[in-house]
């Protein structure tokens, strides 16, 4: 479905019948559109915020700890409440935050006495001392194959930041939503208002005309079209790795990081494994290695000796297929012409790479419609580069699955089983992330 369709959809619910917001009788599930920025190439999802409610499109950070949104100019809600510094729900926002001091006039960002927090942008790692808001807040539900209607969480809890905590992102977006593992993430807050599963699912799409969706509170089913697949029994699932210790610009001691860790323990192209050292693939007293998943880096960065590994094995079964490399482009080191690559219904006819989990028939395949991308060099003659970056010695993650693997896999993050479900592309069930039915069932 058409984003400007969703939005009328929306318009319709929320500024015509507002009275159809309400409280849910029973278990529901939440849904909402993922869309491609075309410049930064980075995902946003679209929520309904304030009163009345407002579309509001935020930065997909799938890593992040809480929800920040840019209100230091021209927020206007009429149920918004800053959180006092002195209350049990500050305290247990984090340790020791620092009390807010305004000498303006009281605003959504100038309180005096209320509670601050350290918003985070993760692209350019810039962090501001901001307060803590509550404010309404819809989302759509969802059965697993249509949208229905939207129900109010009314006390949202996020961070009112300054707008220069936006560079780096989609012009269009004026927050970010975090989906990490805290217990004040986007769906945490979701799970613990409406006693749903504490689990999403996140499909990115590939191209920025068309959404894909992420599905908040449902373990399944997740159907999409033209056959009504339910792709969640397609699932593969590996454990979740706590990392013992956080990775934020202000870290607390004690505290894990609320990113997404896996148990990668190989990676094969056509299936022989490169050479590796297998400690860098394990996360270590310090936090150090390991593997993550982020939606803060477009393409997936490896340590240096596990890109170079990666980078020769595939160089060497790319010469099977007759294919030679050619001038690179950053930031990518291995490129071929796209004139001698055929495009199959998985992407350019390459060695598939494998992402191996706990054993060696637990594994999550790239295609080459996740290996590779297509860039037109200045000049002319299209190339297809292999679309992984080398994170040089000594990164703090050794391997960190970026969004460009991710497009067209679903991803089920299920934090009650503590563990990552993933498909090997739904271009092979011939669909795409796009292909879910924002249609209204109402």
């Amino acid at each position: 479905m058409p984003f400007h369709s969703f939005f009328t959809f929306f318009f319709f619910i929320f500024f015509l019948y507002p009275f159809s917001i309400q409280s849910p009788a029973h278990a529901i599930s939440f849904v909402s559109p993922i869309q491609k920025d075309n410049a930064t190439l980075f995902y946003s999802l679209t929520v309904y915020l304030k009163t009345p409610l407002q579309p509001t499109r935020l930065h997909l950070d799938v890593g992040a700890s809480f929800s920040w949104v840019a209100c230091d100019a021209g927020y206007n809600s009429t149920t918004y409440q800053h959180i006092p510094w002195a209350s049990l729900l500050c305290d247990s926002l984090g340790h020791n935050l620092p009390c807010s001091v305004c000498f303006s006039a009281p605003s959504p960002s100038c309180a005096n006495d209320s509670c601050s927090l350290f918003p985070e942008n993760s692209v350019t790692r810039k962090i501001a001392l901001s307060p803590a808001l509550t404010d309404s807040l819809a989302l759509p539900t969802s059965d697993g194959s249509t949208q229905g209607p939207p129900i109010l969480l009314p006390g949202y809890i996020f961070s009112c930041s300054p707008s220069s905590l936006l560079e780096g992102l989609a012009n269009n977006v004026t927050g970010l939503a975090a989906f990490g593992r805290s217990n004040y993430s986007l769906p945490a807050q979701v799970s613990n208002t409406f006693s749903v599963p504490r689990c999403f699912a996140l499909c990115l799409p590939g191209s920025p005309s068309d959404p894909g969706v992420a599905l908040i509170g449902s373990v399944g089913p997740y159907y999409f079209s033209p056959q009504k697949t339910d792709l969640s029994k397609l699932l593969v699932y590996t454990p979740l790795v706590l990392n013992p210790v956080g990775s934020t610009v202000v870290t607390y001691a004690g505290e894990p990081s609320d990113e997404y860790y896996i148990n990668m323990t190989s990676i094969n192209v056509n299936g022989k494994p490169i050479q590796k050292n297998s400690s860098l693939l394990a996360v270590d007293e310090k936090g150090s290695g390991g593997t993550k998943i982020s939606t803060a880096v477009l393409y997936t960065v490896l340590e240096s000796s596990i890109y170079n590994a990666l980078t020769k094995a595939f160089v060497n079964e790319s010469s099977a297929l007759n294919l030679t490399v050619t001038d690179t482009v950053k930031p990518f080191g291995v490129c071929y012409s796209a004139a001698d690559i055929t495009v199959t219904r998985v992407g350019p006819g390459v060695p598939t790479v494998d992402f191996v989990m706990q054993s060696d028939n637990v594994f999550w395949r790239v295609f080459g419609s996740n290996s590779m991308v297509r860039i037109t060099r200045d000049g002319g003659g299209d190339v297809w580069c292999l679309g992984f970056v080398d994170g040089g010695v000594n990164p703090r993650t050794s391997v960190v699955i970026g969004g460009h693997q991710m497009v067209d896999n679903l991803l089920q993050f299920d934090l009650d089983n503590s563990r990552l479900g993933f498909t090997s592309s739904v271009l092979l069930k011939g669909t795409t992330c796009s292909n879910f039915n924002f249609a209204s069932t109402r």
